[in-house]
Order: structure tokens, then sequence, then C-alpha cells
């Protein structure tokens, strides 16, 4: 059989399909920066407008920066649109000094965007979540759910027998008596324990004040309560810890009445982080990579956490 050459195809072929793949990735490229701004944003960052809403905010897991659960608060107390904030609160509680910010960040945005702020207590609000919890208006409990924990936990992990196991030592150079209280590679002197307890006891202090402001009494009362234990909402409803026994629907119910609202509430909740690749184009690079400092945060932690 006579050679047949194989057609050629004409340059203008090439050029479309890389053209072609360059619009596809510039589009692609675009609506993913529209869904970051559109994820930063949300109905959060806007004024909603066009009738009353009830804003929702969930507070769940361990509690252990302020930072999201503050920018919520602000974004929904200015908001002219929503007539009243619920936290829902799924938590055991957290970080002390992170769980007193957004107990303030509550009194602050009640106090000057004259906002009514509810707590909804699901499954756990206690320790740090309560606390959080007896800065609002009112607390709603279910029957079976665990409030309470009013009290304060230092703890930390000391591997200096694992360091004598393996034969190596700790070598720490410093000014000052209590420089180095807390060093893990050893047991705490009585001094130093007697340094960490003044602490714990300053912030157990603070914690029992502040929930009585919160709850409308006093230290003494609360002072009893502040054992570390928790109680089901059916206990803590007669010993003043909650306002009234029920779930995430009374809360919301009795809230939209409270505030004017009839008929079926319209509930406005913070946009969602996204997950896979848009996070990885908007999210913060500590996230992907581990940042060195953190190596050196081995600190003893101070929390307000049932455990």
């Amino acid at each position: 059989m006579p050679y047949v050459a194989p057609r050629r195809r004409s340059p203008w072929f090439y050029i479309g399909i890389i053209a072609g793949s360059v619009a596809a990735a510039v589009l692609l490229f675009t609506f993913m920066v529209w869904m970051t701004v559109r994820s930063a944003t949300g109905t959060a960052g806007l004024d909603l407008g066009g009738g009353s809403h009830i804003a929702v905010i969930d507070i769940n897991g361990v509690i252990l920066s302020p930072d999201d659960i503050n920018t919520q608060l602000r974004k929904f107390g200015e908001d002219s649109s929503v007539k009243a904030i619920i936290l829902h609160i799924n938590s055991p509680g957290g970080g002390a000094a992170a769980s007193q910010e957004i107990y303030h960040e509550v009194l602050r945005v009640r106090q000057e965007n004259h906002k009514k702020i509810i707590a909804s207590v699901e499954s756990v609000g206690a320790s740090g979540a309560y606390y959080i919890a007896s800065g609002c208006d009112k607390i709603y409990a279910n029957d079976a759910s665990v409030v309470g924990s009013i009290g304060v936990i230092m703890e930390w992990t000391n591997y200096g027998d694992l360091m004598h196991w393996a034969k190596l030592k700790s070598v720490v150079i410093h000014a000052g008596e209590l420089k180095d209280a807390g060093d893990p590679s050893r047991d705490a002197t009585p001094k130093e324990q007697a340094y960490f307890q003044s602490l714990v006891d300053n912030m157990y202090g603070q914690f029992i004040h502040d929930v009585a402001t919160g709850r409308h009494t006093t230290d003494d009362k609360i002072k009893p309560l502040a054992t570390g234990q928790v109680w089901t909402g059916e206990q803590a409803l007669p010993l003043g810890l909650i306002d009234k026994v029920g779930g995430f629907r009374t809360a919301l119910i009795d809230t939209a009445r409270s505030v004017g609202i009839s008929g079926e509430p319209s509930i406005v909740r913070p946009p969602k982080n996204k997950g896979g690749l848009l996070a990885l184009l908007s999210g913060d690079a500590d996230d992907l990579f581990t940042n060195p400092g953190q190596l050196l945060n081995h600190s003893p932690g101070f929390y307000f956490m049932w455990k």
C-alpha cells in the first residue's frame, strides 16, 4: 500500500487549546477568590435588613481562643436587623483568659449595643463555658444537660524520670528565683507550689465574682457552689445556676417573643470555615506548617475546664 503521511494539524489548533486552558484557569481562580470573599464576609458581615432576625453563635469543644467568637459577637451586635443573639453552647470550657475575654465581650455587647444575649446549653456547659453563659441575660439547659464546674485547674506533664532514663539533662540558666517555676524536667519546690496555688486562688476568686455579677447575686452565694462539680439542668434550676429548663427550640421561641418577633423566627449564623484547596489559599500558613516558636510553648496552663 502506498505510504500516507500523517495529517499535520494547524498551529491554530494548539493555540486554541492553550487559550482555552488559560481561560479555564482564570475562571477557576476568579471563582475561588469570589468564594473566599463570600466566606469571609457571609451574613455576619452585612446588615441583613428587611426584617428581624435571631443570630445563633455556636460554642463547641474546648475554648482555646476568644477571637472568632468575639468577632461574631461584635458583628451581630452592630447589625440593626439582629434583635437578639443566642449562644448555643456545648463545651467543657477551656483556657481561663480566653473564657474570661468572651464573658466580658458578652457584657459589652449587651450594654453598648443594647442587645439581648441568651445562653442555650446543649449537652455540656461547664467551667469556662458556664463562665461565658453567666454573662448572658438568661441561661437555658435541658434536664440532662451538665452545667457548673466553677473552679480552676493548672497542670503540666513532668517528664523528669523519662529524661533520667534516657540519660538526658535539662540545662537552665535564669535570673529570678521563680523564673523557671514549672520546669517539667523536675519536681516543683514547696515555694513554687505555693506560688502557683496563689495564682490559681486569685483566678478562682475572679471566676466566682464574675459568675455572681452575671447571675445578679453575691460572691457568698456562689462560693458554696464553686466546688468544681457539675449539676444536671434539673438540679441547677433550684440552685439558681440556670433560669429555665428547656432545649434550643424553647430558648429560640422565648427569645423571639421577648424581642417582639411573632411567628417563626428567622435565624442567621456566622459563615462556616471552608476546607480543602480554598482553605489552603485563604488560610494562615501556620495551620499548614509548624511554627518553630510553638516549640517553646510548653509552659504550665491555667484552665476553666471540666475534665
